[in-house]
């Protein structure tokens, strides 16, 4: 085969046929977690909802490590897996959270009944533009830390709260202001600049301390006992890791500087 421009014929192009099952499938699990979350909450089914953003989340920690581990990398599993992200954990807490709080904003008038679904909306947008940012970044990202909130995490603290106060059998139109301003909190800092430990770097091969060993068994005793409050209490103080390390750094820098100027 020629090309128009030579006597050189041009190399054809083999793009690999299939793809490789396990981690996609571990993928498909988390969007159908997410999926599976809008559909409880538009029966009003709002534990549920919350429960299976949470299993979604565990299936998206999977898929990537499997894929890793079975070295069953791919462009096309990459592209995949921030696809489901965006159904599990962009549209799907956004519209979880709407029908179980921000929906009541109606009630409160024209302007309110607008910014519990506009509020909606950030969040979706937020996570969809938190996602394209990773995915621009990743090959220059310090593999460390995290640029903004991650999806998952905003996730979490979002059906978190659902999860927590159904428990308690507090109403989401009790909570709706609470609610919105957790929403546009919780999108924006998806897209914020500060900087979340990845947990990239930790070595499960290596040696531990006895005590963490004996420290991740209590973790799960208590995540089984009490789940909806350990986990939410678990994700909320990661998303304040990132303010208070950009507050600590800011403090930090403002000492050193006053230390050389005296």
């Amino acid at each position: 085969m020629r090309d128009s421009t030579g006597d050189k014929p041009s190399p054809v192009v083999k793009h690999p046929r299939g793809f490789y099952l396990l981690p996609n499938l571990l993928t498909t699990g988390a969007m159908f977690g997410g999926f599976y979350a809008i559909v409880s909450a538009i029966n009003g089914r709002f534990t549920v909802a919350a429960i299976a953003v949470f299993i979604a989340m565990v299936l998206d920690g999977l898929d990537g490590r499997v894929a890793r581990m079975t070295n069953t990398q791919t462009a096309f599993g990459a592209e995949y897996d921030s696809l489901s992200d965006m159904v599990s954990f962009g549209l799907a807490p956004a519209l979880v959270m709407y029908q179980w709080s921000l929906v009541h904003l109606n009630e409160l008038g024209w302007f309110w009944a607008k910014a519990g679904w506009l509020a909606a909306f950030i969040y979706a947008a937020a996570a969809a533009l938190r996602l394209a940012r990773f995915n621009t970044q990743v090959a220059i990202q310090d593999k460390r830390f995290f640029r903004g909130l991650p999806s998952p995490s905003a996730a979490a603290v979002m059906m978190g709260t659902v999860w927590l106060w159904k428990q308690f059998d507090v109403s989401g139109q009790t909570l709706m202001i609470p609610a919105l301003v957790i929403t546009v909190v919780m999108g924006t800092l998806m897209v914020s600049g500060f900087s979340y430990y990845s947990f990239k770097d930790i070595d499960l091969r290596k040696r531990v301390p006895f005590i963490s060993v004996i420290a991740v068994p209590g973790l799960f005793v208590l995540i089984a006992l009490w789940p909806s409050i350990v986990l939410y209490s678990l994700f909320l103080a990661y998303t304040l890791s990132g303010p208070l390390h950009f507050a600590w750094r800011r403090l930090r820098k403002f000492r050193h500087r006053r230390a050389h100027s005296s």
